[in-house]
């Protein structure tokens, strides 16, 4: 596990001697036991994949006989104790006379050397890496092997340039228990005014640059509004009319109980729904008015069978205007549910079903399911049989955020945040299949195989629209969208894509000159400074998830919003060189 030993040496003789040894006949109560010894949390995980990568991958993996044995099943097998005395001093163990230790000595004939440097965390982390990758391949249901740990070999390139960001404010809190906040979207609207939600229900306008004004409180408008479970329920997004300014009217997404009312996409009645999410259109009796009034009117009610993955972005054509066809379009980003990953596929695998789908919706036509929305004449799939005339695009887990460049491409951007390999930036074009649940990223994806992998693409590869960008595991865990930046204040940030990772608050961007169909574009790493000092978003934020988002004002600057403490941040400059 040191880069100065070699790996056969190091590494195979001690993951053998996990392989080889373990009784049969243990009680699944005693493997239970083992498995609550492992941290769970999705950071150390990433932590442990990249320790993982660097040390250990070239030798082994959990569905292959490799240099070095397979590691599935090895955390029910092997007592973690057991595992971290010989990881420290393995000449020691064997020494001892103990049995397992003494068996795989005598196979192979080498011993790895101690490493009682690799403690505290770093070990820790690689354990919980091995143990959820080892677990994941109990539900390898076709025995697929071929799985990749690290798909994309290469680094991401730093880019030699440092945001400057000055904290504007800090939302109020909305829960006494962390996350203390859930700050979800910041964007303009019409009129030069920019929003502001928490998923816990209230919306805010800011002004001045850094003072909010409650705009709504979805708890008092609606008495069936529920903010949990699940990091994406509640106030999941909205979108103003183009002409708000004019007829008042506005959108908003939330969750409500299962049962509430009747759904216009139900689940089948054998299928357990977790909670509904439902579409409603708002009407201010006073458009200008800093507080909200008026009524509102149900457009979509859909079951969802998780709390995971469910109606994320709803937005507007920024660019569309009056006249042309986009113009007054919703488009509603809806996620699988995680119904992939629990064995029902075929809710998001055809377009059939609104599941793993952008929809694209006229909220004043009357055609929908319900007779409270319209189908677009010029849908892609109108006159498919068989097929919704609602749906934009099709194959996603997870389709987060969706913007457009504004600056001259007019290339519309989805998001789409992978299940443990890869993340997705998409070029959105009416029709395009992206690929869940068969592919994620530019890999196959195989629900009935070791979800934690992806795997090589078949050669008749034919159907599918791959991401224009995208970036595995070892960078990031949770792409956050953002935008092409379109301000005027910050010219060397001009052309470029920024976006970022949630889960890391890592800052990346692209340009948007390099994305061309049918190739993914390269990804540069963005450094942060904050009162003259080199940081990163979790020091920033005091979190180690840092839970970042993205937002923009009316003159196109952009700002980074972390949930844990509220903190909103504008990004005032970029300095190219080195970072100071």
């Amino acid at each position: 596990m040191i880069k100065s030993i070699s790996i056969p040496i190091t590494l195979v003789f001690f993951l053998s001697i996990l392989m080889g040894c373990g009784s049969s006949g243990e009680k699944s109560e005693k493997e239970n036991k083992r498995k609550s010894n492992y941290a769970r949390g999705e950071m150390n995980i990433q932590r442990g994949m990249e320790l993982f990568n660097q040390y250990c991958a070239n030798c082994h993996d959990f569905s292959d006989e490799g240099i070095g044995p397979n590691l599935a099943g090895i955390t029910s097998k092997v007592e973690k104790e057991w595992i971290v005395t010989f990881i420290h001093n393995p000449p020691a163990v064997i020494a001892s006379g103990d049995e397992r230790a003494v068996q795989l000595y005598e196979k192979y004939q080498q011993y790895m050397p101690p490493f009682p440097m690799i403690d505290g965390q770093d070990l820790e982390d690689i354990l919980a890496f091995i143990h959820r990758f080892s677990e994941g391949e109990k539900r390898n249901k076709n025995n697929r092997p071929g799985g990749l740990i690290n798909p994309i070999p290469e680094k991401m390139a730093h880019s030699n340039m440092t945001l400057v960001v000055e904290e504007q404010f800090i939302v109020p809190s909305s829960s006494e228990i962390p996350p203390h906040t859930r700050i979800n979207k910041m964007e303009p609207i019409t009129g030069g005014r920019v929003m502001l939600h928490d998923l816990r229900g209230k919306m805010y306008e800011i002004t001045n640059g850094k003072e909010l004004t409650e705009y709504i409180d979805l708890n008092k408008e609606l008495p069936d509004f529920k903010d949990n479970p699940g990091k994406g329920s509640g106030l999941g997004s909205w979108a103003f009319h183009p002409e708000f300014e004019k007829n008042g009217i506005f959108y908003t997404t939330h969750s409500e109980p299962a049962g509430t009312k009747p759904a216009d996409y139900p689940l089948h009645d054998s299928l357990k729904v977790t909670l509904q999410f439902v579409l409603l259109e708002w009407k201010a009796d006073d458009p200008g008015s800093k507080v909200f009034s008026g009524s509102y009117r149900e457009l979509l009610r859909v079951d969802m069978l998780g709390a995971v993955h469910t109606f994320q972005e709803v937005t507007f054509n920024p660019l569309a205007r009056k006249g042309t066809p986009d113009y007054g379009l919703l488009y509603l980003g809806i996620g699988d549910a995680g119904a992939a990953l629990r064995g029902y596929s075929i809710l998001c695998d055809n377009n059939s079903t609104v599941w793993g789908k952008v929809l694209r919706l006229d909220p004043v036509g009357k055609n929908g399911i319900n007779g409270q929305y319209g189908i677009p004449p010029d849908n892609p799939f109108v006159n498919t049989p068989d097929v919704l005339g609602e749906v934009w695009v099709s194959g996603f887990r997870n389709p987060h955020r969706i913007s457009w460049d504004e600056t001259g491409s007019g290339l519309m951007f989805i998001t789409n945040i992978g299940e443990h390999s890869l993340e997705e930036v998409n070029i959105g074009k009416a029709g395009a299949n992206y690929g869940w649940p068969f592919r994620e990223g530019t890999f196959l994806f195989d629900a009935d195989a070791n979800p934690e992998f992806v795997y090589p693409l078949p050669e008749d590869d034919e159907g599918y629209t791959y991401p224009a960008i995208q970036y595995d595991h070892d960078e990031g865990s949770a792409v956050s969208g953002g935008f092409v930046y379109s301000g005027s204040k910050i010219p060397v940030l001009n052309g470029k894509y920024i976006f970022g990772d949630i889960s890391r608050g890592m800052i990346y961007y692209t340009n948007v000159a390099d994305i061309v169909e049918g190739a993914q574009a390269p990804i540069y790493r963005l450094d942060v400074t904050i009162d003259g000092k080199l940081s990163d978003l979790a020091e920033i934020s005091g979190h180690q998830r840092v839970d970042l988002r993205i937002g923009k004002d009316h003159e196109g600057e952009l700002y980074l919003m972390t949930k844990g403490n509220g903190g909103v941040y504008k990004i005032v400059d970029c300095i190219e060189g080195k970072p100071i």
